[in-house]
C-alpha cells in the first residue's frame, strides 16, 4: 500500500511535467529546435535533457552502485534535439521514464535509504543521497528547465504556461 508521501511526491512530479508540456503544446519539430534567446537552449533540447535527466537518476536508484562512474560522453548532444527525435517520440519517450519513477516511487523499499551518487568531475567525492533527496532532485530538474522552456517558448510565439491561447 502506497503511504501519502509517495502519492505526495508522484502528484507533485506528474504536476511538474504537465507544466513542462504546456510550453510543448502546438508546436512543430523545427520550432522545438528553435533557439529563441541568447542561450543554446531550445524547447526539443530541454525535453531530451529531462528524459534523459529522470532515467539517469531513476537508474541510480535502481542499480546503487558504490562504483559508478559519470561518463562524460553520456552527456554530448544532452541539451539537443537530435536528428530523427520528435516532439510527439520524446513526449512518448518521457511518459515511459515518468511511469518507471512512479513504479520505483511506489516499490523503493524506504525514500529513507540512502544510494551512492556516481562519481563526476563536478563531484569527485562519493555522495550518499537518500530516495526522496534524489526524487526531489529530480523535481528541481524539471522545475528549474520549466522556467527556462517557458521563457523560451514566450519568445518563440508570446505563448507560456499562464497564456491560455497556447493550442
Amino acid at each position: 500500500m502506497a503511504d501519502q508521501e509517495r502519492e505526495d511526491l508522484i502528484s507533485m512530479l506528474a504536476a511538474q511535467r504537465a507544466l513542462f508540456r504546456i510550453t510543448v503544446r502546438g508546436i512543430d519539430d523545427q520550432q522545438a529546435r528553435q533557439r529563441t534567446t541568447a542561450s543554446e537552449l531550445t524547447l526539443g533540447g530541454l525535453l531530451h535533457h529531462l528524459i534523459s535527466c529522470e532515467g539517469h537518476w531513476v537508474k541510480v536508484l535502481i542499480e546503487r552502485d558504490e562504483n559508478a562512474v559519470v561518463e562524460l560522453s553520456q552527456f554530448e548532444g544532452e541539451y539537443r534535439m537530435a536528428d530523427g527525435e520528435t516532439v510527439e517520440g520524446l513526449l512518448a519517450e518521457w511518459d515511459t521514464v515518468a511511469a518507471a519513477t512512479t513504479e520505483l516511487i511506489r516499490t523503493v523499499d524506504s525514500l529513507d535509504t540512502s544510494v551512492p551518487t556516481p562519481l563526476a568531475p563536478w563531484s569527485p567525492e562519493r555522495e550518499w543521497w537518500t530516495v526522496r533527496y534524489t526524487l526531489l532532485h529530480i523535481l528541481r530538474e524539471i522545475s528549474h528547465h520549466s522556467g527556462h522552456a517557458d521563457i523560451i517558448r514566450e519568445e518563440l510565439d508570446g505563448a507560456n504556461t499562464t497564456l491560455a491561447q497556447i493550442t
